[in-house]
C-alpha cells in the first residue's frame, strides 16, 4: 500500500441523521457520498472542504467539532447541526492581526534566570520581552547547545515582520529563491519577509540569536512540497514589500549615531522593509551620552558586548551587561550612561524611521 491509496475520514455522530444530510450537502455544501441501509439510513459520508466526514447514528460518542477553512463568503460563523455537530467556518487566508502596541518601560536581564524553554526544532528559547508589549512583538534569546544537522524542515512564517541577528556561532539556512545555503556569523543578520520559505540545516557548538516576530503570535507553517535551494536566484523578489536581507557585519561602515556619544552601522533592513523596521549595531563613540525621547512605536535593545547604566525618566538606573534586553517607549526620556569602551548594542525599531529629540 502507498500515501496515495490511504482514504482517511473523519467520524461523528448524529442524533438525527435526516436532518443532518439537509445540513451537510445544502448549508455546508458538501456532497453526499454514501449512504445505508437503503430501507433505514444510519450512516451517510459526505466529501468536501478537503473533508470526508462519516455520519453514524448509531455512534455513542460525543458530540463532533469540525472546523472548516474557506475562501467561501460565508466564513466566520459558527453553527450546530440538528444532529449535534459544532462547526467553525473560518476564512482559509485571513489577514495578519496586528495588536495595537501596549507601550511600556521594560528591562530584561540575564542575571534574572529567566526560563530556557525548549521550542521548535529542539532550539531553547529566552523571552526577551516577558508582557510582549500587549502581543505586538516577540523577542527571543535562541540557542542550540550542542552543533550539528538542525533537524529542521521546510517551512514559513506568517508574519509582519521577522528578524534573526546571530550573537555567537555560526549556523547554515537555505532560502527560497536565495541560491544555496548561507552561512550567518556572529554579527551577521537576516531578515525573513512573510512566508518566504527557508530551512535551518546546521549550526556551529553554542550556536546563540536573536530573533524578532511581529505580532508575537504567529503561524509557521510546513511546505511540504517545496525543496529547497529553488533553481533561480532572484535576489530583487519581494514578499508582501519586503526583500530578502543577508547583512554580513564585518563589511560595515560605522557613522555617527542618531544619539551623540555613539556611532553606529545600518544593516539596510530599513530600505529593505521600506521603513516597516529599521536595525543598527551600536557602539561607544565620541563625546558624552545626553538624555533623549523618541516616537518610534516599538524600540528593542539588547546588549551584545560590555556594559552601560540605563538612566530613565523616573526609573531606578539599571546597569546592563551582555545577554540583558530593554525597551524604551515613546516619548520617554532616557540616557545610555557610563559605556564601557567595548559596548555594542543590537536596535531594533518600528517603524525604520523615526524621529530622536535629545
Amino acid at each position: 500500500m502507498t500515501k496515495d491509496d490511504i482514504r482517511a475520514e473523519v467520524c461523528l455522530p448524529t442524533s438525527n441523521l435526516t436532518a443532518d444530510i439537509g445540513f451537510f450537502t445544502k448549508t455546508l455544501k458538501m456532497q453526499m457520498d454514501m449512504i445505508y441501509p437503503a430501507d433505514d439510513p444510519a450512516v451517510a459520508v459526505f466529501s468536501g472542504h478537503g473533508l470526508r466526514v462519516r455520519l453514524d447514528q448509531g455512534s455513542t460518542a460525543a458530540a463532533g467539532h469540525l472546523r472548516i477553512l474557506t475562501d467561501d463568503p460565508w466564513t466566520d460563523r459558527r453553527m450546530t447541526s440538528p444532529g449535534g455537530t459544532v462547526v467553525e467556518v473560518d476564512a482559509l487566508n485571513p489577514p495578519l492581526h496586528m495588536p495595537a502596541t501596549d507601550h511600556a518601560f521594560v528591562v530584561r536581564r540575564l542575571a534574572d534566570q529567566a526560563p530556557w524553554v525548549i521550542g521548535r526544532a529542539g532550539m531553547h528559547y529566552r523571552d526577551l520581552i516577558p508582557n510582549r508589549l500587549g502581543g505586538s512583538i516577540i523577542a527571543s534569546h535562541i540557542r542550540i547547545p550542542d552543533g550539528g544537522p538542525v533537524p529542521d524542515m521546510v517551512h514559513f512564517h506568517k508574519v509582519g515582520f521577522q528578524l534573526i541577528f546571530c550573537y555567537r556561532g555560526w549556523v547554515d539556512v537555505v532560502y527560497e529563491d536565495q541560491g544555496g545555503p548561507i552561512r550567518l556569523h556572529a554579527g551577521d543578520c537576516f531578515i525573513q519577509p512573510p512566508e518566504i520559505r527557508h530551512r535551518v540545516l546546521e549550526a556551529s557548538d553554542g550556536i546563540e540569536v536573536i530573533e524578532i516576530g511581529v505580532p508575537a503570535e504567529h503561524v509557521t507553517e510546513i511546505d511540504h512540497v517545496m525543496e529547497l535551494p529553488t533553481p533561480h536566484l532572484r535576489p530583487d523578489r519581494e514578499w508582501q514589500g519586503q526583500k530578502f536581507v543577508h547583512n554580513v557585519g564585518k563589511n560595515a561602515e560605522w557613522q555617527d549615531f542618531r544619539l551623540p556619544g555613539y556611532i553606529a552601522r545600518d544593516t539596510t533592513i530599513n530600505d529593505a522593509t521600506k521603513s516597516v523596521a529599521g536595525v543598527q549595531v551600536i557602539r561607544r563613540g565620541q563625546g558624552d551620552p545626553v538624555w533623549a525621547t523618541h516616537d518610534a512605536d516599538i524600540h528593542f535593545t539588547f546588549v551584545m558586548e560590555g556594559g552601560m547604566t540605563l538612566e530613565g525618566e523616573g526609573k531606578d538606573p539599571y546597569r546592563l551587561e551582555p545577554g540583558d534586553a530593554f525597551v524604551t517607549p515613546p516619548g520617554m526620556a532616557t540616557r545610555y550612561a557610563d559605556p564601557s569602551d567595548d559596548l555594542e548594542l543590537l536596535e531594533v525599531s518600528l517603524p525604520g524611521a523615526f524621529t530622536t529629540t535629545a
